[in-house]
């Protein structure tokens, strides 16, 4: 890849985080807005308020990391090390990074990191 097609690509990639941040920002907003109504619980119905609000709990979660991996992506597109794999310095596939644009490894690595993650993860025991 040249480096004017790098530029470009580095480029269309921020535009994509700034966009997705921008996205994950409203929803944000929107789910805070939402565990901000207070729960009248009512006997019959209850269970499914906080049944939404542990819900919307969740994906407040899941979108606050997703935010972090988003701002992280933009931070080593600023640091100019960007779409380099944090773990064996080589570069990220660029088709990894289209799907991916937050991606910190390359394939190789990241499918390491998951195979030792669930290698090292406590196995459940099922008594019969």
């Amino acid at each position: 890849m040249s480096t004017s097609a790098t530029t470009e690509f580095v480029e269309n990639e921020r535009q994509k985080l700034l966009a997705e941040q921008g996205q994950v920002n409203e929803e944000l907003t929107h789910l805070r807005e939402l565990m901000q109504a207070e729960v009248d619980v009512e006997p019959d119905e209850g269970d499914s308020e906080i049944f939404e609000r542990e819900k919307n709990a969740a994906l407040i979660a899941v979108l606050e990391r997703r935010l972090q991996d988003i701002e992280s992506a933009l931070k080593s597109i600023d640091k100019g090390e960007y779409g380099i794999c944090t773990r064996c310095g080589n570069p990220i596939e660029v088709e990894r990074l289209e799907v991916k644009p937050d991606a910190t490894m390359c394939l190789r690595c990241q499918q390491e990191v998951e195979r030792l993650s669930r290698r090292n993860r406590p196995q459940r025991q099922i008594d019969w």
